[in-house]
């Protein structure tokens, strides 16, 4: 695109930093300027309508303009604009929407810290199990188990829980001292041995992980954390029996389980959370996104009552809990939050997930037979098509991420929004997507898919 002098866009290349973004090929493209939204649409400052087919960032599930969460958040302003949770203060609505979450979530005598975001609470993950070993006399027992790929946030600690190399290189992570570690990347297409069953698969992971943990030392290793479904690391479900056989493991070592919903939470699986869908037991929980929608900044820490317990026993020894944020539990946060919770159980929204969930997945399905397309997989309402140079061999691009890159660029000419994950296509809609507008979303990436393979065959990037 040509960059138009004194735009908004020359503009924005003069004034901003963009997060998660090649600054070379963005100075040389400009951004999409996105003006309005919508419902399932977004539209961009030229007045094209884009189908939202990743949800934001994986987050807004109730779609955009919704005027229940404008109010909700209005009022609150009117009535309470900013209140503090440190030194005992609090405030109705956090407490009203703390009790919500306690009741929803599958963590037994559950307590709720909140943050901002994802990364936040991953974070503050890190410093309460480091705390609660602290204080339970295991001052030795620190260490963090992540996945390659594994996505978990973005700060310098939950940013070294992340297996992506693009969140390492450069910023000299993961922190130095070896208290985070990673595990096998759980995707059975890709890593299984030939004639390995998806139970032998996640066998064999779990074995991997129980040898990990002698390595290291059995009373070093603190935590796991895994995400239900993978989203950042190219969308991956977990092969058959593998949560049941890593949490054996995990119990047999005494290493808590930092279940990261952050994507996965609030009806994207087709459950209220992706614990449900795969019988994760965890001890903590990670929430964020589509706690509000994504209409306000807000994270949740869930941990279960034998931990808070802990923490509460020893405080007279250790003094005030030194952690939390200025905006810890914001009012406005937790009244949109509050409001949008009552909309998923008032509209069925997570049983609507899960009937739309059979559509969702058969037209994602059929891009099996795709000659790019080397696996399609995804549960509920996410999904991915993994884009391969051989559907014999599954060898990849090269580069990585060129051919994802071009096919984006399609799907935004047919008006589609998705993420190209590498060569990985992200799909994550909001929950409130008609069936009709499942079938748009497809017959758009179609089109877009079939520009792709006319362009990749003009580049004799195929595999003979």
């Amino acid at each position: 695109m040509s960059i138009q002098p004194g735009s908004m866009a020359a503009r924005d290349l003069d004034a901003l930093l963009h997060p998660q973004t090649h600054l070379g090929q963005h100075h040389r493209t400009g951004p999409m300027m996105l003006q309005r939204a919508e419902g399932v649409y977004m539209y961009d400052d030229q007045g094209k309508q884009y189908l939202e087919g990743l949800a934001g960032l994986w987050c807004t599930a109730l779609g955009y303009g919704n005027e229940e969460l404008a109010r909700a958040a209005y009022d609150q302003i009117k009535q309470l604009s900013y209140a503090q949770l440190f030194a005992s203060k609090s405030h109705e609505v956090g407490v009203l929407l703390a009790e919500k979450l306690k009741a929803m979530v599958p963590i037994p005598d559950a307590r709720v810290f909140f943050g901002n975001s994802g990364s936040d609470a991953n974070d503050s993950q890190i410093k309460l199990i480091w705390y609660y070993n602290n204080v339970m006399g295991r001052p030795q027992k620190k260490k963090i188990i992540g996945r390659v790929k594994g996505y978990h946030g973005i700060t310098l600690a939950s940013g070294s829980l992340t297996g992506l190399a693009m969140s390492h290189k450069g910023f000299d992570l993961p922190l130095p001292g070896g208290r985070f570690l990673h595990t096998d990347l759980p995707h059975y297409w890709r890593n299984a041995l030939p004639g390995e069953s998806e139970e032998e698969f996640a066998t064999r992971l779990a074995n991997n992980l129980e040898q990990l943990i002698l390595k290291e030392g059995p009373d070093t290793v603190a935590a796991f954390i895994a995400e239900p479904v993978m989203g950042a690391g190219g969308v991956v479900t977990p092969p058959r029996t593998y949560f049941e056989k890593v949490q054996a493991v995990l119990k047999k070592y005494d290493v808590l389980f930092i279940d990261d919903e952050v994507i996965c939470g609030f009806g994207r699986t087709g459950k209220p959370f992706g614990a449900d869908t795969y019988g994760i037991e965890a001890d903590t929980m990670s929430l964020a996104k589509a706690l509000t929608s994504a209409y306000q900044p807000l994270s949740a820490v869930v941990v279960k009552g034998e931990i808070y317990q802990a923490l509460l026993n020893a405080a007279d020894d250790m003094g005030p809990f030194g952690h939390g944020y200025t905006y810890s539990g914001h009012p406005v946060a937790c009244a949109v939050g509050l409001k949008t919770l009552e909309i998923y159980e008032r509209d069925g929204i997570f049983a609507r997930a899960a009937a739309l969930s059979p559509q969702f997945q058969a037209r994602l399905a059929r891009f099996n037979n795709h000659p790019l397309v080397g696996e399609v997989r995804g549960v509920g309402l996410i999904g991915a098509v993994e884009l391969v140079a051989s559907k014999t061999t599954k060898a990849p691009f090269e580069p990585a991420g060129k051919v994802g890159a071009e096919c984006l660029k399609h799907c935004h000419d047919e008006g589609l929004i998705c993420r190209a994950i590498g060569d990985v296509m992200g799909f994550c809609p909001p929950l409130i997507i008609t069936p009709a507008q499942i079938d748009e979303l497809f017959d758009k990436f179609e089109r877009a898919m079939a520009k792709t393979l006319d362009w990749a065959n003009g580049q004799g990037l195929l595999a003979a």
